[in-house]
């Protein structure tokens, strides 16, 4: 008989997150996943593993029994990353008035109906400054009224946690940087961790740090984990654009060409705004990679390989995503950098995984008081609380920490 605690999950992909939930000792029994492509993955790796697709169809009681269960069964663990793109500061910030943004309401009407003992939110970090409702910059300043709660900065999330609260969950949040977890690569995510016994859960334990601070070993690099692969499935660039490349070196980008070629090689983005770091990128051996994307070839987010003249492999982005080599994908290359590039890192599972499992034993949790989460500030929930209170959060939460 299995007496592993239950875990389901939610918005699963390609199942980055669910292996490292199941590696931390939670039986997975349902996964729902709208993607097709997906789905096949899931088939392919796991045949046995009841798959549900659109989450705006289900309810509760279907759930449940798709899962096996009772309505009468408890549920240890839900878990799930709500599509992304509504909340992410690359996106038009619909928040909820986007049918992504509802499947995050879907979810959470679906996890306080099954009232599992805890259940996580894991989203981008535009989730801490999106504002419920948009009012357009027109309509704003002296001659109109102040922003409600809802226009605020933060809006959204401010909204997601009073639903937790009429629910009877308490919550903590913060923003982690996955390389603070043994992930080779630079990703942070905002995860929330709802509990039904009403004392708020401590924060992730980190396992790694940037520098080696609090006697962590430090971060992961991309030396490390794509060593001994012989073999590479990748995209091409176009030639216009190896000109360029061939004169770059590891942990390079277009600052480093000559001046005279750095115009000629950016043409129009050139006289934009912003950092524009993600031009002809090359990764650096010896640090992480920098956030995966859906595609490593789109000319303002390259992920061009440290020395040779190409993208990223998908076995590089598997690595990078701590995927199993043998994990087989289902669709068509595009598609398979898609499901691996919006998965998120096992290792971050296995910390989410692994707090909800002391919580349920309730073993101590070990804290690292003062570590430094991700590079911005004002993430956790204590400090995004006071600052969005004050409407704050335009000058806090989506700013670079300078210290």
């Amino acid at each position: 008989m299995n007496t592993k605690p239950i875990a389901l999950s939610f918005f699963s992909g390609a199942l980055g997150l669910d292996q490292g939930i199941e590696r931390s000792g939670f039986d997975i029994r349902l996964v729902c996943e709208f993607d097709k492509y997906c789905r096949q993955t899931i088939s392919l790796n796991k045949p046995d593993l009841p798959v549900l697709d659109d989450i705006n169809l289900q309810s509760a009681s279907t759930v449940l029994a798709t899962a096996g269960l009772k309505a009468t069964s408890e549920v240890d663990l839900i878990v799930g990353g709500p599509p992304c793109q509504a909340f992410s500061t690359a996106g038009k910030r619909n928040g909820f008035n986007d049918d992504r943004g509802n499947s995050f309401l879907k979810y959470i009407d679906i996890a306080l109906a099954i009232r599992p003992k805890y259940f996580v939110i894991e989203n981008v970090r535009g989730l801490l400054s999106c504002p419920m409702l948009h009012r357009p910059h027109d309509f704003r300043g002296i001659d109109f009224p102040d922003l409600t709660l809802d226009e605020l900065p933060g809006g959204a999330l401010h909204f997601v946690l009073s639903l937790l609260e009429k629910g009877g969950y308490s919550y903590s949040f913060n923003l982690y940087n996955s390389a603070n977890f043994g992930t080779p690569q630079i990703r942070e995510r905002v995860v929330v961790v709802c509990s039904r016994d009403g004392a708020a859960p401590p924060y992730l334990t980190p396992t790694h740090s940037e520098t080696g601070v609090k006697g962590l070993p430090i971060w992961k690099t991309f030396r490390q984990a794509t060593e001994g692969l012989a073999e590479h499935h990748h995209l091409q660039f176009p030639e216009k654009r190896l000109i360029y490349y061939r004169l770059l070196k590891s942990g390079e980008n277009w600052r480093s060409l000559p001046t005279e070629l750095q115009k000629l090689a950016l043409g129009k983005s050139f006289l934009a705004g912003g950092g524009k770091t993600g031009f002809f990128r090359r990764l650096a051996w010896d640090k992480p990679a920098p956030t995966l994307v859906t595609h490593p070839a789109m000319p303002a987010t390259d992920l061009a390989h440290p020395e040779a003249d190409r993208p990223l492999s998908i076995e590089e982005y598997k690595r990078i995503q701590e995927f199993p080599d043998d994990w087989k994908l289902a669709g068509p290359l595009l598609q398979q950098y898609k499901q691996v590039g919006n998965a998120v890192p096992a290792s971050l599972g296995f910390a989410i995984g692994s707090l909800v499992m002391k919580l349920l034993k309730k073993e101590p949790v070990s804290t690292v008081p003062g570590f430094a989460y991700s590079r911005y500030r004002n993430t956790s929930d204590r400090e995004w609380l006071r600052e969005f209170r004050k409407g704050s959060l335009t000058k806090t939460a989506s700013q670079p920490t300078l210290c």
